[in-house]
């Protein structure tokens, strides 16, 4: 935790006018950092190519065009998803063991700075924790610092549907995994880094966020992230 002159500084900086300065300055004394996972941490989109490895790739890309319009909540579009796909155990490890998640450039040796200082590193995802939590094992992120949906399986394995008490599993279940952190831990300053929507709708309660394009670069996002960055080694070298 920051000591109390830290935490007076950093309430300090959140009265500034929010721009990338005072982003940069909240950067550089964060106590806790949250990643999004998909287009971000990885540079695919987990979902999409398990369906793909499922043979309900098309399917699901109509789907989330669908969802992108804002037709439906998230909770819905990841549920109709899901029942599109309806994956069954054997399949997500085959998965994960033949098309792992590819890092992002830079990711890893951002996180291992992090930790050199200190810094708890969280990955809080849309996504399913199965295929996140190989991530987290190559970065050196506890398994507890994971915050993603659960699928459930029936005893043969067979898909049997995800649990919906997860935040992550609907609209504005980041933020609510921030306040969660927040209340458990005492953090004063939560700097989250994502590519989408659903990681700029997050702040607050995050402190600042660090828009993403180093994938995908999503207009809404850049437009009105304070920071907005296409390699992790601009966030290195702020640090």
């Amino acid at each position: 935790y920051g000591t109390c002159k830290q935490v007076g500084l950093i309430s300090s900086i959140k009265k500034m006018a929010a721009g990338e300065e005072a982003v940069r300055a909240i950067w550089k004394m964060a106590d806790a950092v949250c990643f999004d996972v998909d287009s971000t941490v990885i540079q695919e989109e987990a979902l999409d190519e398990l369906a793909k490895f499922c043979g309900k790739g098309d399917e699901v890309v109509r789907l989330t065009i669908e969802a992108m319009r804002g037709s439906m909540s998230f909770q819905e579009a990841f549920a109709r998803r899901l029942e599109i796909i309806r994956p069954q155990m054997n399949q997500i490890r085959d998965f994960i063991r033949t098309r792992p998640p590819r890092l992002t450039p830079g990711i890893k040796r951002l996180v291992d700075v992090l930790h050199q200082r200190s810094v708890p590193v969280y990955l809080i995802s849309g996504g399913l924790r199965g295929v996140i939590t190989p991530v987290a094992l190559e970065l050196n992120i506890p398994l507890q610092n994971i915050y993603a949906n659960r699928l459930k399986f029936f005893f043969n394995g067979e898909f049997a549907g995800f649990d919906d008490s997860e935040p992550t599993s609907r609209d504005g279940g980041k933020g609510e995994v921030i306040k969660i952190l927040k209340e458990k831990h005492g953090y004063s300053s939560i700097v989250l880094i994502g590519d989408g929507a659903t990681d700029l709708e997050a702040c607050p309660p995050a402190d600042a966020f660090i828009g993403y394009g180093g994938n995908v670069i999503r207009e809404e996002v850049k437009s009105k992230a304070k920071w907005f960055v296409t390699d992790f080694k601009e966030l290195i070298n702020a640090l």
